[in-house]
């Protein structure tokens, strides 16, 4: 015991800073994603179906190519797509915003996410307790939501928890495609979480269908009948993306940086 506690010593405090300006990722990393568009002709963009393995790419009502960011899978694939253009990744973990349209733009970039309104942050402001939900999943965005537990991450030292039943919970998080079979246990779920609650989209499978979008068995990410506080990018995002997006909702990000 006495070895344990003098490694633990010595170790010192291995819990990160955040927010924090500095870059703490390796250059391998892919963050927001950004688009080049070279291509273009009178304003029009080429047709980008089957170029890349996801709908990170794709046009929209005038026919101008946009990035949606919650269909990303952040594959070295999606730095693809026909000549004149392409896509890169920047180190920008800051991936949530608190409607599905936010997650999409002409060039990649997003606003920051909102708060919750001032009510709402009085309920949940300094506790928040979740209850994750996994409609059909690969577990890896279930990995890095146990990640922000750990010592390095320490999702609690903000207050937020995950806790066994819906009963107990604020609201829930969503990870994975949302499939046939688990469907009507997600809105069983949704609706046995007491009022005021909210809802967390978690990974490019509940924003879009991730992969898996397009099967009859998978569907494309959460059902309508769930209504979303908010979406969090990522394939799977990094436990500082979802850090960011959960205190960007409770407002806490303004007031941490002393803003």
């Amino acid at each position: 015991m006495l070895d344990l506690l003098r490694t633990r010593l010595a170790q010192g405090a291995p819990t990160v800073a955040f927010p924090s300006d500095e870059d703490v990722f390796p250059p391998r990393f892919r963050g927001r994603p950004n688009l080049v568009c070279g291509a273009c002709s009178n304003g029009r963009c080429p047709d980008f179906d089957g170029a890349i393995p996801s709908e990170l790419v794709r046009a929209d009502e005038t026919g101008c190519a946009v990035l949606d960011v919650g269909s990303c899978l952040f594959a070295p694939e999606e730095g693809v797509g026909p000549p004149g253009c392409g896509v890169s990744f920047s180190h920008d973990y800051r991936l949530a915003r608190r409607t599905r349209e936010g997650l999409v733009s002409p060039s990649g970039r997003i606003e920051p996410g909102t708060a919750l309104d001032e009510r709402m942050r009085k309920v949940f402001g300094r506790a928040l307790r979740l209850r994750s939900v996994v409609p059909g999943s690969r577990n890896a965005c279930e990995a890095e939501l146990v990640a922000t537990s750990n010592v390095v991450f320490d999702l609690a030292r903000f207050g937020v928890q995950f806790v066994a039943s819906p009963r107990h919970a604020d609201g829930i998080v969503i990870t994975g495609t949302v499939n046939v079979n688990m469907r009507d246990a997600l809105e069983r779920t949704y609706a046995a979480v007491p009022d005021p609650r909210i809802v967390i989209a978690v990974g490019a499978c509940a924003a879009s269908g991730g992969p898996f979008r397009g099967s009859d068995e998978a569907g494309s990410g959460v059902p309508s009948s769930i209504p979303v506080d908010l979406w969090i990018a990522g394939c799977p995002p990094h436990p500082l993306t979802i850090l960011d997006g959960l205190l960007s909702l409770l407002g806490r990000i303004e007031a941490r940086r002393g803003v």
